[in-house]
C-alpha cells in the first residue's frame, strides 16, 4: 500500500511537473508570437511611413502619366502641386524677409518672362523721332489731318436694345485718344489712322478717354471716364462700346476688293511661325 502510494505520489508530482513545464512552453510560444507580432507591426508601420515619403518623393525620370489607376493619378497629381505651392510660397517668404533686411540696398525684383518681353527682334520696329519715319508721315494719306487741314466726321450708332453688358451713358464731349504699343512701322499706320477717326482738341471736361490698346496683335478698344475720388485715388468707369480687333490685310488709299493695292496682307502659315513674333 505504501509503496502504491508513494508511486501515486511521484506520478502526481510528475503530473504537475509535466503540466509547469508545457505552461512554460506555451508561454515562450505566445511570448515569441507576440514578439514577432510587434516586429511585423514596426515593420509594417515603416512600410506605411516609407510609403508615405516615395509617394511623393517620386524618382526624376518617373511621369504620373504611368499610373494606371485613375483615382492614385489624380491623388498623387494634387499632392505634387501641393508640394510645389508650398515651396514656392516658401521661398517667396524667404526672399521677402531678406529684401527687409536688406533694405535699400536690396536688389531689384527680377522681371518674370512674358511673351512680350521676350520678342523677337523686329527690323519693322521704329523710333518716332526718326527723321525718315516723319518725313514718311508727313506724305501719307492721313498728314491733312494731323495739319489739322481736315476734320473727321464720324457717327457712333447704338441699339435701343443692346446685348450683354451696358455701361454708362457717354456725353458729347470729344474723348481724349490714347494709343498703346504700337511699335512696328506697320503698327505706326494703324495706329494714325485709328487717331484719325476722332476729331481734334479734346474736351478735357469731359473726362472720356478712349484706348486701343495693341497686345500680341490683338487690338482691344475700351471707352472709359475716369472719376476723381479725392486728391490721390483716381477710379474707371467703362461707358462701351468694347471690341476686339485683328488686322488681316491693309489697303493703300480707300478700300477696294477688286482693284486695291495692297501694303500688307497676313499669311498665318507664312508668318505665324512663332509665339512670339508679332507684327503691330
Amino acid at each position: 500500500m505504501s509503496s502504491g502510494g508513494d508511486f501515486e505520489g511521484k506520478s502526481g508530482k510528475r503530473k504537475s511537473k509535466a503540466k509547469v513545464s508545457t505552461t512554460g512552453k506555451k508561454a515562450k510560444i505566445t511570448s515569441r508570437e507576440n514578439g514577432i507580432q510587434q516586429d511585423d507591426a514596426s515593420r509594417s508601420g515603416a512600410e506605411i511611413a516609407e510609403n508615405d515619403q516615395t509617394e511623393t518623393a517620386l524618382p526624376p525620370a518617373f511621369s504620373i502619366s504611368e499610373i494606371k489607376n485613375k483615382q492614385r493619378r489624380q491623388l498623387m497629381f494634387m499632392k505634387l502641386k501641393l508640394e510645389k505651392r508650398k515651396e514656392r510660397l516658401a521661398a517667396k517668404k524667404k526672399r521677402k524677409k531678406e529684401r527687409e533686411a536688406l533694405g535699400d540696398k536690396a536688389p531689384p525684383k527680377p522681371v518674370p518672362k512674358t511673351i512680350e518681353n521676350q520678342r523677337v527682334y523686329d527690323e519693322t520696329v521704329v523710333d518716332p523721332t526718326d527723321e525718315e519715319v516723319a518725313f514718311d508721315e508727313s506724305t501719307d494719306e492721313f498728314s491733312s489731318y494731323f495739319n489739322r487741314l481736315t476734320t473727321p466726321k464720324v457717327l457712333i450708332t447704338t441699339s435701343d436694345r443692346p446685348r450683354g453688358r451696358r455701361g454708362k451713358d457717354p456725353t458729347e464731349h470729344i474723348p481724349e485718344v490714347i494709343l498703346n504699343n504700337f511699335s512696328t512701322r506697320l503698327g505706326h499706320i494703324v495706329g494714325r489712322m485709328f487717331a484719325a477717326l476722332f476729331p481734334h482738341d479734346p474736351q478735357f471736361v469731359g473726362r472720356q478717354v478712349a484706348t486701343f490698346h495693341n497686345q500680341r496683335d490683338y487690338i482691344f478698344f475700351r471707352y472709359h471716364r475716369y472719376i476723381f475720388k479725392n486728391e490721390k485715388r483716381v477710379a474707371l468707369q467703362e461707358l462701351g462700346p468694347r471690341f476686339t480687333l485683328k488686322l488681316r490685310s491693309l489697303q493703300k488709299g480707300t478700300f477696294d476688293s477688286k482693284y486695291g493695292e495692297y501694303e500688307w496682307v497676313h499669311k498665318r502659315h507664312e508668318m505665324d511661325t512663332s509665339r512670339r513674333k508679332f507684327h503691330l
